[in-house]
């Protein structure tokens, strides 16, 4: 018995650390900058973990706007342009942060190895890190990947929405090349991050003429505790965890949270009623038999993989942009 135990430390030590590479884009790989420019992924870690300090919420952040980046013309960096009817300027965009971060990055990377590194990769590995930083597992980032130079707001209209059925999710993920489990696992990244009252204080109020007019979906209890939070008539902008009691660890507890009816947001909700995606919540938070939490942290490496592989732009295509907020 004692030998089984051993094998088995050895067995999740291997899970841990082993590389997840399967799933690469075509001209993208681990290691791409290994002779070009050595230090480049130490560059962009010490660079998110400085800024990380001084503000944690840049974590989520940074995670949410490689997101935003990959659905939109694929992981480009195209995010990361300026302009008056860029990405960046449409209704789900406008409150992404953590732009300097990366300007801080790149600015850094130009004095190191000038017009080596894309901003599309140091988004890529900024997600990663930011995972890190908040206590999840990490993963080996295949790079290489160009910078696009098309920005537009009308391009964003597949992104995912936060009252979005489970059917309209899956397509817009199918769309991107990634299945059920991904858009599962992947919205999962809600372990860390906030959103503001605007975007569901209306599963609150008046949303059925029956019981306690809020959103039957939710716990009862957890809607007295979000009334609190998010006054009828009060600020819409006011932020609440998305994770509740653990909005600041990447974690299984989101998975958890929306097994009890106390998911935030009406599309994440959805996910544990729905027969289709509910067996991966209930993998993650553990009601079927398995590695709790490994689990979800080694599939969520996998999932951001093959995200952060989206319609990439490698060889001649795109450029590498010496300011992640204009292009050459």
């Amino acid at each position: 018995m004692e030998g089984f135990y051993t094998h088995l430390c050895i067995f999740l030590f291997l899970l841990i650390t082993w590389p997840i590479t399967s799933v690469q884009g075509q001209g993208t790989r681990v290691g791409f900058y290994s002779s070009t420019c050595p230090r480049a992924e130490t560059i962009v870690r010490d660079t998110v973990q400085a800024h990380f300090r001084s503000d944690a919420t840049v974590a989520p952040a940074l995670l949410r706007m490689h997101f935003h980046d990959c659905f939109v013309n694929g992981c480009d960096g195209s995010i990361l342009l300026d302009g008056p009817d860029a990405e960046k300027t449409a209704l789900p965009n406008r409150l992404l942060r953590g732009y300097d971060v990366i300007d801080d990055a790149k600015a850094q990377l130009e004095r190191e190895c000038a017009g080596v590194v894309s901003c599309a990769d140091i988004l890529a590995l900024s997600a990663r890190d930011s995972v890190v930083l908040t206590r999840g597992l990490t993963w080996s980032v295949p790079t290489g990947r160009r910078d696009g130079t098309v920005s537009l707001a009308s391009d964003t209209d597949n992104l995912p929405s936060f009252t979005d059925s489970v059917d309209v999710q899956k397509q817009k993920f199918a769309d991107k090349g990634l299945n059920t489990q991904d858009l599962v696992t992947l919205v999962g990244g809600h372990t860390i991050g906030t959103t503001a009252c605007q975007f569901f204080s209306y599963r609150l109020y008046n949303f059925t003429a029956t019981g306690n007019g809020a959103d039957p979906t939710i716990d009862p209890a957890f809607v007295t505790q979000l009334r609190t939070l998010c006054p009828e008539n009060g600020d819409g902008t006011r932020r609440v965890a998305l994770d509740t009691n653990s909005g600041n660890t990447f974690d299984v507890s989101f998975f958890t949270n929306l097994r009890n009816g106390r998911g935030i947001l009406e599309s994440d909700q959805r996910l544990a009623t729905d027969a289709s995606t509910r067996t991966f919540v209930d993998r993650y938070s553990g009601t079927i038999r398995g590695l709790l939490g490994l689990t979800f942290n080694i599939e969520f490496g996998r999932s951001m993989v093959k995200m952060s592989n989206i319609e990439v732009k490698t060889g001649t295509t795109g450029e590498i942009r010496r300011v992640c907020s204009a292009v050459n």
